[in-house]
């Protein structure tokens, strides 16, 4: 039997890890799409006369999980995007570029969701004196999230995030260098991410946003296990 392919890139076998976060992030489309049209429809079934036979769902609150992962998230998945853009044209391993494009694609389709379901909600993207990862309370620390330790003003903001100055190293590298820097730090980014969307899936009250951390946590398990392999095949190993 044959192999799926990669539409817009024929004859080239789709491997099952890629399968596995393109069916996450179809469920998560399909998810967002359902919320959306029951919170316009008031959270509740009609009666025919235009009154909801339920209670409408609660609006989560601006320092809630739901809205603490949102924020948070958005922001980790955009520099998992940049990453992946940067790596692009740093390598012409069709491998990582490959890789590179799912996750970009991937965490690009998410981080739209979660700002769009901030809109939904009325509440800002922004929290000028929110901490990062605040909304996980006392296990929301760093250390416990296995956040990639770093100095005061090097970005390093939430678990797993590069520093500016790991960016600069990603972008002025090339070849296999270039590929095996963005695996060790997409495997961080990824260790980090995972933990936090554990967290909103045991936090957070809004079905549709623990089905989407749920998502998450599973699709980048399987990426991690994918770039360990890829970075055993060059002769390398993930960080720590």
């Amino acid at each position: 039997m044959s192999r799926p392919v990669r539409p817009g890139r024929p004859g080239r076998p789709v491997p099952r890890t890629y399968w596995v976060a393109g069916t996450a992030v179809l469920l998560a489309l399909l998810f967002a799409a359902a919320a959306t049209v029951a919170a316009a429809n008031g959270g509740g079934d009609s009666t025919g006369s235009g009154t909801p036979s339920r209670t409408e769902p609660r609006t989560p609150g601006l320092r809630s999980p739901d809205a603490g992962f949102a924020r948070d998230m958005a922001v980790h998945h955009q520099q998992a995007v940049e990453m992946s853009f940067i790596v692009r044209d740093r390598t012409q391993d069709e491998a990582v570029r490959t890789l590179a494009y799912d996750i970009a694609n991937t965490q690009a389709n998410q981080r739209g969701m979660l700002l769009g379901w901030l809109d939904l909600w009325g509440l800002p993207k922004v929290v000028a004196d929110e901490p990062p990862m605040s909304w996980m309370g006392a296990s929301g620390g760093h250390g416990g999230h296995g956040a990639h330790e770093a100095g005061a003003g090097s970005g390093a903001l939430m678990p797993g995030m590069a520093t500016r100055e790991e960016l600069d190293r990603l972008g002025a590298a090339s070849g296999r260098d270039a590929e095996v820097l963005f695996l060790q730090l997409m495997t961080d980014h990824h260790k980090g991410g995972v933990a936090m969307a554990e967290g909103c899936a045991q936090q957070c009250e809004t079905p549709v946003e623990k089905a989407l951390a749920q998502g998450m946590v599973d699709a980048q398990r399987s990426e991690l296990t994918l770039m360990a392999d890829m970075l055993k095949q060059r002769g390398a190993a993930p960080r720590g």
